[in-house]
C-alpha cells in the first residue's frame, strides 16, 4: 500500500486547538515564533539521528526520515512565502503539492544526516525572518490559490502547527546513543 495523499484543509488549526497534537495556534505570540521554530529543529535532529529513521511503522505511514524531509520542505516553502509577503502586496502563493514532492524527491532514500543539516538550515532561515519583524509586518497578507488567506502572523502559526504536529506522527524513538 502506498502513502495516501493528505487532502485535508488544515487551516482550521488557526481557529481551535488540534485534537491530535494539542497545539493551539491561537496561543502563540510573536516573540515565541522564532524560538519555537529553533526548538522544533532541535527535536528533529534527535529524530533524524535514530537508528530506525528510515523504517516505516506500516506501509501507509511515512518513516521518520520522510517526515523529516517534509518538515525541511515546509520550512523552505514557508520561508519563500514570508519573503513573498514582505516583497509584494497580498501575493498569491505558488502551489505546493507536498505529496508529489515526497515522491519526486524520493524522501525515503535521502541521507538522514544531510536531511538533518538541511532541516536545521531551513528552520534557521524561517526563524530569522520573524526575529526582526515590525508590528505592521505581522499583518501583511498573502493567499493560497484555494482561497485561504493568511497574514505573516497566521502563516507562522500555521507552519508551527505543521512541524510540531509531525513530531507526534513519528514513532516514539529512543535517544540515539
Amino acid at each position: 500500500m502506498s502513502i495516501q495523499p493528505d487532502t485535508k484543509n488544515w487551516t482550521w488549526v488557526l481557529e481551535r486547538p488540534c485534537p491530535e497534537c494539542g497545539f493551539d495556534a491561537r496561543s502563540i505570540v510573536h516573540a515565541r515564533v522564532a524560538p519555537m521554530v529553533r526548538a522544533n529543529a532541535g527535536a528533529w535532529q534527535r529524530v533524524l539521528a535514530s537508528a530506525a529513521v528510515d523504517v516505516r511503522p506500516d506501509a501507509a505511514t511515512w518513516s521518520p526520515l520522510e517526515y523529516g524531509c517534509h518538515v525541511r520542505d515546509v520550512f523552505r516553502t514557508m520561508t519563500g512565502r514570508v519573503d513573498l509577503v514582505l516583497a509584494e502586496a497580498d501575493p498569491m502563493f505558488p502551489n505546493w503539492d507536498q505529496d508529489a514532492t515526497a515522491v519526486e524527491d524520493a524522501y525515503d532514500t535521502q541521507d538522514p544526516a544531510r536531511v538533518a543539516a538541511e532541516l536545521a538550515g531551513a528552520a534557521s532561515a524561517f526563524a530569522d525572518r520573524f526575529d526582526g519583524l515590525r508590528a505592521e509586518q505581522w499583518i501583511r497578507p498573502g493567499r493560497r490559490s484555494d482561497g485561504a488567506q493568511f497574514t505573516l502572523e497566521s502563516l507562522a502559526r500555521y507552519a508551527l502547527h505543521d512541524v510540531v504536529h509531525h513530531l507526534i506522527d513519528v514513532p516514539r524513538l529512543e535517544d540515539p546513543a
